[in-house]
């Protein structure tokens, strides 16, 4: 009875889950997936960088000005639903889930996201979604083990070879060229990886996985069962 009380407590236990790496390596659909199948919350942190930029478009922000960026990072209203099944994300009560998949935001978002306001106003958003969480999350993005979540019980950085994370991104993007998909990922890695505030960088407590050769399934099986070790061990 003892070691069935205690199996249900671990299987009960809080966890907050970081996964990072660059784009193309899965995360979206990894962290998605795990969260569903453990029942956890879900935020696509990125998802939070793009609304912002979406925001500074639509009102007409002069994005090659750091200074204005930094002026109206406190102005839009972002909202992230943390159901991994349908996760949400509005910008004033304005449905953005579509719009912030854009090329125009794709090609904009570093820019907005390296401005230091910004960043300190989404972290701040996250952090508190995060700490919200019941039953625990998982939270993907850049920076989430080394800046917004130091103290997160599981830490993943998930990578893969530009040829594999290209291929990826162009079957998501409907037919997008694959040497230019790969071209823009790289030139992504470089400005994500190099700016001042909160760079792109594996946490040094992380777990890397490589998902070059591993299939979806594959990396979500893989995931679940580090999740699921650290639950119980809590």
């Amino acid at each position: 009875m003892e070691a069935a009380e205690t199996a249900e407590t671990a299987a009960q236990a809080t966890v907050v889950v970081a996964i990072d790496g660059p784009s193309g390596t899965g995360k979206s659909s990894t962290s998605k997936a795990v969260a569903a199948q453990l029942g956890l919350s879900y935020l696509d942190t990125g998802a939070q960088y793009r609304a912002i930029t979406w925001w500074m478009v639509s009102n007409g922000i002069e994005l090659t000005d750091p200074s204005a960026i930094a002026a109206a990072a406190q102005k839009p209203e972002i909202i992230s639903g943390t159901d991994p099944a349908a996760p949400t994300i509005t910008v004033d009560g304005t449905d953005v889930a579509g719009p912030i998949r854009t090329a125009e935001v794709t090609s904009k978002v570093s820019a907005v996201s390296a401005v230091p306001e910004v960043r300190a106003r989404i972290t701040d958003l996250q952090r508190s979604i995060a700490a919200s969480a019941e039953k625990g999350i998982v939270v993907e993005g850049r920076d989430i083990g080394t800046t917004v979540l130091p103290d997160a019980d599981l830490k993943i950085f998930l990578t893969a070879s530009p040829e594999a994370r290209a291929a990826r991104r162009s079957g998501e993007l409907k037919g997008a060229d694959v040497k230019t998909t790969q071209e823009a990922l790289i030139k992504r890695d470089a400005a994500d990886s190099s700016r001042k505030t909160s760079p792109l960088a594996k946490a040094g407590d992380a777990v890397e996985v490589d998902t070059t050769e591993l299939t979806l399934q594959q990396v979500i099986e893989c995931v679940v069962t580090l999740v699921e070790e650290k639950r119980a061990s809590k």
